[in-house]
């Protein structure tokens, strides 16, 4: 019985590491597991945080949108200007002859009927106007009696001239600013007279107003020169 007896305590013996192995094992893997899913519904929550946000933006983004096509409703409805991602556009041959910088009257009329609506929209919202000159490609011709250097130029000029024209008919001066782009971001191809008379515009975007806004009007950039209005 004794030989038996001392035959059984070494199985035992040698069978015990052989448990403990495997429970620090299986305790290895559930405490991965843990983690690996801990892992996922952070994941997860980081997910439905930023699908949260997108959607409550883009419902902004469209209350913004259904709000200035309907301040705008009535020159829409004529199709005198058109509203793009919440950019109210103008054909620059409603405003302007071909390379000129001078409002026609049909324009100062148009601009005249937009001064209200807009005001009404950027009181409610805070924010401010920013006027952009666009032309196409085509190169200024030279010329004796040529008034502009360059597209940049002349782009610069027409926002200049729409800025002003809509502080002298009642737009505050504080609310509205002017930019160029001459023939960058064009909405057409430049291959024909179509697409040229497309990218020949001036757009008007609601902009928040920021501390910069409020306290200077005057920067450049390889793309775009913003020009403080004048004094009315």
């Amino acid at each position: 019985m004794t030989a038996m007896d001392d035959t059984l305590d070494d199985a035992a013996e040698q069978t015990a590491p052989a448990w403990a192995v495997f429970g620090d094992l299986m305790a290895g893997l559930l405490g991965a597991f843990v983690l690996i899913l801990l892992g996922v519904l952070v994941v997860q929550i980081d997910l439905v945080a930023s699908l949260k946000q997108e959607v409550e933006k883009r419902q902004m983004e469209e209350k913004r949108r259904m709000a200035l096509e309907k301040a705008l409703a009535v020159p829409l409805a004529a199709g005198r200007v058109t509203v793009n991602e919440g950019r109210i556009g103008i054909s620059g041959s409603v405003l302007f002859s071909t390379g000129s910088a001078d409002l026609r009257t049909e324009g100062r009329q148009l601009l005249e009927s937009l001064v209200p609506p807009l005001q009404v929209y950027l009181r409610e919202r805070d924010e401010m106007l920013m006027v952009s000159g666009f032309t196409d490609n085509t190169t200024l011709l030279r010329s004796s009696n040529q008034r502009f250097a360059d597209n940049l130029e002349l782009s610069a000029q027409r926002a200049l001239t729409v800025t002003r024209a809509l502080i002298d008919v009642g737009m505050p001066s504080a609310q509205v600013f002017a930019a160029a782009f001459g023939a960058e971001q064009p909405v057409a191809d430049n291959v024909d007279e179509h697409g040229r008379a497309q990218n020949r515009r001036v757009e008007m975007a609601p902009v928040p107003k920021t501390a910069n806004a409020k306290n200077t009007r005057t920067s450049t950039s390889t793309t775009a020169q913003t020009i403080p209005p004048r004094a009315p």
